[in-house]
């Protein structure tokens, strides 16, 4: 856990402004028991260069999930992401889940491109919804996957054999 510790630490305040949960080494150290999934991405060194969560919410809305991606700003753009969360939406399907969420800030079009690309689509835009480190008001965009509606796009673009390979 030393390592994913290490890639929170790396993370700029603005992407900080979306990690909900408590990163501190004493939190980190309870993760392998917490509800839902976590995948990392390392790399031969033992760096830790990504993580995604998949995290089930619970009564009424037991078929849903909110999707987490962090990805360490010096590998952004070499796919580690895509792979993350794939991964993720891949076993979040196989797990019967029926749809799942991501929040991403207005502001990140590389992000929201990247999960519009995989088949999620705009369920709302919260203007105004945070305040980032800096205290400025920043718009929020709710993504979602409807699965059971998505499968063949998840065919077109990969992600059906991450379905049936594992």
């Amino acid at each position: 856990m030393a390592a994913l510790g290490e890639l929170f630490r790396r993370l700029p305040d603005s992407d900080l402004t979306f990690v909900k949960e408590d990163v501190t080494p004493a939190a980190l150290a309870g993760w392998p028991t917490a509800r839902g999934w976590r995948w990392v991405e390392v790399a031969p060194d033992g760096t830790v260069n990504g993580m995604a969560a998949l995290l089930p919410l619970t009564g009424w809305s037991d078929h849903v999930a909110e999707l987490r991606l962090v990805v360490d700003p010096v590998t952004r753009g070499r796919g580690i992401g895509r792979g993350l969360a794939q991964h993720a939406v891949a076993n979040g399907v196989r797990s019967g889940l029926l749809k799942l969420v991501v929040e991403v800030a207005a502001r990140q079009q590389p992000v929201t491109e990247m999960f519009l690309g995989m088949g999620f689509t705009g369920e709302a835009l919260l203007r105004d919804h945070f305040r980032d480190r800096s205290g400025e008001l920043q718009d929020l965009l709710v993504l979602a996957l409807l699965t059971e509606q998505m499968f063949e796009a998840m065919t077109a673009v990969g992600m059906v054999d991450l379905l049936e390979g594992q």
